[in-house]
């Protein structure tokens, strides 16, 4: 197993960091050059830079993933690709992509689109909070420990 976080705009890369670093589990950051650092990551994680195009971390994402993998990412459409190749979703917030939830994440989404197009004004994600925070850790350790 490699966990693959969609890392432009992902809030917990720390708690993935430091609880797949002590499980042994390789980490892979694919983020866009927009983003770039220089930090020093630790041993067992990757950066993967990529064009700061539309869906460039996704693309790469799926180029790299194999069924068995965890992805981490909030874009409901990457979330359906890493399903479909069998491997685990994780949301930032704490909750899992499954292929039950899938279909109506990506219909509210579309909705919300053809809303924004038609010039209504739709709500953007609500704050991370220290309960979704905790609540991921610990989503993300039950799915690195199967």
């Amino acid at each position: 197993m490699k966990i693959y976080v969609d890392a432009d705009a992902c809030p917990v890369k720390d708690i993935i960091i430091s609880e797949g670093t002590n499980a042994k589990i390789p980490v892979i950051l694919v983020t866009s050059f927009s983003h770039f650092s220089n930090a020093e990551q630790p041993l067992g994680v990757e950066t993967i830079y990529v064009d700061s195009g539309a869906d460039a971390a996704d693309y790469r994402i799926m180029k790299l993933v194999e069924k068995g993998d965890l992805i981490v990412t909030q874009d409901y459409g990457l979330a359906s690709l890493g399903l479909a190749k069998g491997c685990t979703v994780l949301h930032h917030t704490g909750y899992t992509y499954t292929n039950e939830n899938i279909e109506q994440l990506l219909q509210t989404r579309y909705l919300s689109a053809m809303a924004r197009k038609s010039g209504k004004r739709t709500k953007g994600p609500k704050p991370l909070t220290a309960e979704d925070r905790e609540k991921f850790k610990e989503l993300f350790i039950r799915a690195i420990l199967r």
